[in-house]
């Protein structure tokens, strides 16, 4: 037991179920086991944190910069060591940095910054996230317009080579992208999100039907539910398995909508930050106005972070205090596929845990 450790927390939510009384032990940065605190062995090395709940860190499949660094406008390391710090301020100890529309060259830049921030021994970033530039002008929300296009194979194997190993998701419209270009990105392990679309239902239930698994920011840059013309979100709602992410602030999204997502989706659902911060330069102006931010006048990111939106779905949304962790820890795992070793207390797990006090703020992170 010499390298192990224990951590006790009044209350442990595991990913499954509420535990009291027990303490989670911890060895090379794996979870050994889980034990009434009763039956620790008296020598080994004990952490408590008395009046806080104890539970798996949070994930982060969207979030542009921190620390007025937009990764756009730095693509350098140094951003993502500043996003990273902000992302495990809010009790995310893993993160997709995220790239709007761009040229090319930006884009090959970002690829370059993560791979640069990886050799360095960075941690957090479980890859690139590339939102755009494929997607339908629309609903391009703060996209710039000149750099969006209807690609052909060529352009997209262009990037993705490029980015091997790097890009983990692409947000695209399905109706601007052939069959072709969404069964080759699929083939080389990268998850495809449809978003910025202005799909018909039917085209949307293509999209899914050709593989695509997961949706963009539900509601917002997306064709709309309307009676005689379901779109995007209505297609999202009736399928049986397609995931969404959601952004939980109170602006992008009314708080009652996402409750009535909620009651549809159930753990289809799934929390990003969709994180920016305030910037001159490049071609997003993003400046902080009413706790949100807006580019040229249109919404444009949060200011979220991950406890932030676990409180905000607990407060306002109904969501039990278990799902809406679950919402930002477990789900966006089996969005990457990686809900074997994250998003849960469990023996053989990661040891990537959160330690939030009674109003869910965020007291450590490992």
């Amino acid at each position: 037991m010499s390298n192990s450790f224990a951590i006790i927390a009044d209350k442990i939510f595991t990913g499954d179920q509420w535990l009291n009384n027990k303490a989670v032990v911890i060895n090379a940065g794996k979870i050994e086991s889980i034990v009434p605190i009763d039956d620790l062995d008296k020598s080994i090395e004990r952490k408590n944190y008395p009046s806080c709940i104890l539970a798996p860190a949070f994930i982060d499949l969207q979030i542009y910069g921190a620390f007025e660094k937009l990764l756009a406008v730095y693509p350098e390391a140094d951003a993502l060591v500043k996003l990273n710090n902000y992302c495990r301020s809010g009790g995310a100890a893993h993160h997709m940095p995220t790239v709007a529309t761009n040229s090319q060259s930006v884009f090959l830049k970002c690829i370059d910054a993560v791979r640069d921030y990886w050799s360095q021994g960075g941690e957090g970033v479980l890859g690139l996230h590339v939102e755009g530039p494929w997607i339908n002008p629309v609903k391009k929300g703060a996209h710039p317009e000149q750099f969006i296009y209807k690609p052909l194979l060529q352009n997209v194997k262009e990037l993705v080579e490029y980015g091997k190993g790097v890009i983990k998701i692409i947000t695209l419209a399905p109706e601007i992208c052939d069959k072709e270009i969404i069964e080759y990105i699929l083939a080389q392990g990268i998850v495809v999100s449809a978003g910025h679309s202005n799909a018909t239902y039917d085209e949307a239930m293509l999209g899914f039907a050709n593989g695509i698994p997961v949706a963009t920011h539900l509601y917002n840059a997306m064709s709309p539910l309307q009676h005689r013309a379901p779109g995007l979100v209505g297609a999202i709602f009736d399928h049986s398995t397609v995931r969404s992410s959601i952004i939980p602030d109170g602006h992008h999204v009314d708080f009652a909508a996402i409750r009535i997502a909620k009651q549809v989706m159930k753990e289809r659902l799934f929390v990003i930050t969709d994180a920016v911060t305030e910037t001159d330069a490049g071609i997003y102006k993003h400046h902080f106005t009413n706790d949100k931010y807006e580019a040229d006048g249109i919404l444009s990111g949060s200011s979220l972070t991950m406890n932030k939106a676990v409180k905000n779905l607990i407060k306002h949304c109904n969501v039990e205090a278990g799902e809406a962790l679950r919402m930002c820890s477990l789900y966006p795992a089996q969005v990457m596929n990686l809900h074997n070793s994250l998003g849960k207390i469990e023996k053989g797990y990661s040891a990537s845990l959160v330690i939030l006090d009674e109003d869910y703020n965020v007291k450590d992170l490992l």
